[in-house]
C-alpha cells in the first residue's frame, strides 16, 4: 500500500532530524559521523520519489496545504539533495582523514553529527513550505543551526566567524520577518480563513486584491533579508568569512546551496510582488540592480584574494549574482537562473571538496603555499583547477551556457547595458581567477609535501561532478530541459520579460 502524501512529508523532515539525535548516542567518532549522515540518504531517496511524483502528477499538498510541493520547489529539493548526498559522502572522508591524523574528537564529531541531518532538514522545510511563515522559521532554523558548523573545531577564527554569521544573517532574517508581516496585513482584507492567508498558492490567487503599497515595501524587506542570506552584495559581509573557516563539507553547502534556499525564499514573493497592481517590474529591477552590484563587487574582491576558500566565497558572490541577474531579466532569464542554480550549485560544491583536501595536504589555504596541487595531489588539484575554469565561464563546462543564455536574455530584452555590465564584471573576474589558477594547480611548489596516492573513491566523488559539467555544457537533457522551464513558469506566472527603464 503507497504510502501517503503527508507520511512522506514527515519521514521527509524526520529522517534527517533523527539522525543528529541518533548521532549522540556513537560510541566512537566513526560511528557517530556515520549515524549523522545516515538520515541524509534516507531523506534522499524519499525526497527523489516525491520530485518524481510532483513532475508526473501535479503539485503534492499536505497538512490543509501548509506543506506542498510544486515544480519550483521540486527543482530546488532535487538540487538540494544532490549536493547534501555528495556533500555526506565527502564528509566521511574528509573527516576520516582528520580521524587519522588524530584531529577530531568524539565530541567535535558529536558537534558536526548532530547538527549536520537537522540542517538539512530545516532547508527542506523552507522548499516545502506553502505558508511564507513557516517558510520564514524553516530560514531562521537554517541560521541557528549552520552557525555551530562554522566552529566544530573551535578557533579564534571560526567563533568570530560563527558570531558575525549569526548577527548579520539574524538581522537580515528579522527583516524577512518583517516582510513577511507586512504580506500578511496586505492580505488582511481577502476573503480567506485567518489561518489561510499566508498560503503561496492563496496569495497568487488573489494577487490583484492585495494592497499594493504594503506589497512593494514588504518585497524590499524580503530582498534585504532573505538576500543577506543569500550573500547578495552590500549584506555579503559574514560570507567570506564563513566559507573559509568552517570544515570544507559545511563550506560546500552553504556555498553548494544555503545561499540558494534563501534566494529561492525571495522568487516565492516575485509573481506576487509581479501581479499586484500597479508594481510590473518594480521586483525585477531590484533583482537586476543587486545582480549586477553583486557581480561588480566579487570582480573587485576576487583580485585581492589570497586563501583558496575566500576566493571560492567570493566566487559564491558573483554566482550569486548572475542567478539573481537572470531572474530580474525574467523569461528566458528565469530558465538560465535556474539552470546556473544547478550549474553552480555541483561546481562550487566539488570545489570546496577539493579545497578542503587541498588543506588538509599542506596544512594551510593559502594558495602561494598550494602551488603546484596537480603535481603533489593529482585527483584533488586537477579537480580544483577544473572547476576554478569552470567558475570562470570557461567553454566547454555548462557555467559557461547558462552565464551565455543570460546575457542573450538581456540582449534580446534590449537591455545592452545590462548586457555590457555583466559582461565587464565577469571579464575582470574572468582574467583576476585565471591569474590565481595557473600557479596554484601548475605552479613550483616550494613546500616539501610527499606525494598523495590517489584513491578510488576521491576518483569517482572528483570527476563524476565534473564530468557531468562538462557534459551539460554539450548537451541538455529533454527531461532537465523540462524541470527548468516548469520552474521557470512558477516563478513567471505573470508577465515576464525585461522591466522598463533597464534596456
Amino acid at each position: 500500500m503507497p504510502m501517503s502524501t503527508e507520511l512522506l512529508f514527515v519521514l521527509l523532515l524526520a529522517a534527517p532530524a533523527a539522525s543528529g539525535l541518533l548521532a549522540q548516542l556513537g560510541a566512537t567518532p566513526w560511528r557517530t559521523l556515520l549515524l549523522g549522515v545516515a538520515g541524509v540518504f534516507v531523506a534522499a531517496g524519499i525526497g527523489t520519489h516525491l520530485v518524481v511524483t510532483a513532475y508526473s502528477s501535479g503539485p503534492q499538498f499536505a497538512f490543509t496545504k501548509w506543506l506542498f510541493i510544486d515544480d519550483l520547489s521540486a527543482f530546488h529539493l532535487a538540487v538540494l539533495l544532490l549536493v547534501f548526498t555528495l556533500s555526506s559522502l565527502f564528509a566521511l572522508r574528509y573527516f576520516g582523514e582528520e580521524l587519522r591524523e588524530g584531529h577530531l574528537s568524539l565530541p567535535q564529531a558529536r558537534t558536526f553529527a548532530g547538527l549536520w541531518g537537522p540542517a538539512l532538514a530545516a532547508m527542506i522545510l523552507v522548499l516545502i513550505s506553502n505558508n511564507l511563515g513557516i517558510m520564514w522559521v524553516g530560514m531562521e532554523a537554517t541560521t541557528l543551526l549552520t552557525a555551530f558548523l562554522i566552529c566544530v573545531h573551535i578557533g579564534r577564527g571560526a567563533l568570530e566567524a560563527m558570531w558575525k554569521y549569526m548577527l548579520v544573517c539574524s538581522v537580515g532574517i528579522g527583516f524577512a520577518f518583517l516582510g513577511t508581516l507586512m504580506i500578511r496585513l496586505a492580505a488582511k482584507d481577502l476573503p480567506l480563513d485567518p489561518n489561510q492567508a499566508l498560503l503561496w498558492t492563496n496569495l497568487m490567487a488573489y494577487t490583484g486584491r492585495l494592497a499594493p503599497e504594503l506589497v512593494k515595501a514588504a518585497f524590499i524587506f524580503v530582498l534585504v533579508g532573505y538576500g543577506t542570506k543569500a550573500g547578495l552584495a552590500p549584506m555579503h559581509s559574514w560570507l567570506p568569512d564563513a566559507h573559509s573557516k568552517a570544515p570544507a563539507p559545511v563550506s560546500a553547502v552553504f556555498s553548494g546551496f544555503m545561499l540558494n534556499t534563501a534566494l529561492y525564499c525571495i522568487m516565492r514573493y516575485v509573481p506576487i510582488v509581479e501581479g499586484t497592481t500597479g508594481h510590473a517590474g518594480f521586483a525585477l529591477r531590484l533583482l537586476i540592480g543587486f545582480g549586477l552590484f553583486s557581480i561588480a563587487l566579487a570582480a573587485a574582491f576576487v583580485v585581492a584574494q589570497r586563501d583558496v576558500k575566500r576566493l571560492l566565497a567570493y566566487c559564491s558572490v558573483e554566482h550569486l549574482g548572475i542567478i539573481a541577474l537572470g531572474y530580474g531579466l525574467g523569461g528566458a532569464g528565469t530558465f538560465a537562473a535556474l539552470f546556473h542554480t544547478l550549474n553552480h550549485s555541483l561546481c562550487k560544491t566539488v570545489s570546496f571538496f577539493a579545497a578542503g583536501r587541498l588543506g588538509q595536504v599542506f596544512g594551510t589555504h593559502e594558495m602561494a603555499r598550494m602551488s603546484g596541487s596537480m603535481r603533489v595531489a593529482p585527483v584533488w588539484g586537477a579537480t580544483l583547477f577544473a572547476c576554478l575554469l569552470a567558475l570562470v565561464g570557461m567553454a566547454p563546462f555548462s557555467l559557461f551556457m547558462s552565464e551565455f543564455q543570460v546575457v542573450r536574455a538581456a540582449v534580446d530584452s534590449g537591455g545592452m547595458l545590462v548586457a555590457a555590465v555583466f559582461l565587464l564584471g565577469v571579464g575582470a573576474i574572468f582574467m583576476a581567477m585565471l591569474g590565481q589558477a595557473l600557479p596554484l594547480a601548475l605552479g613550483d611548489n616550494a613546500e616539501v609535501v610527499e606525494n598523495v596516492p590517489v584513491n578510488l573513491f576521491d576518483i569517482v566523488l572528483m570527476v563524476g561532478p565534473v564530468a557531468v559539467l562538462v557534459i551539460l555544457g554539450i548537451y541538455m537533457p529533454e527531461t532537465l530541459q523540462q524541470m527548468l522551464q516548469r520552474a521557470a513558469a512558477v516563478v513567471h506566472t505573470v508577465g515576464g520579460g525585461m522591466p522598463g527603464g533597464l534596456r
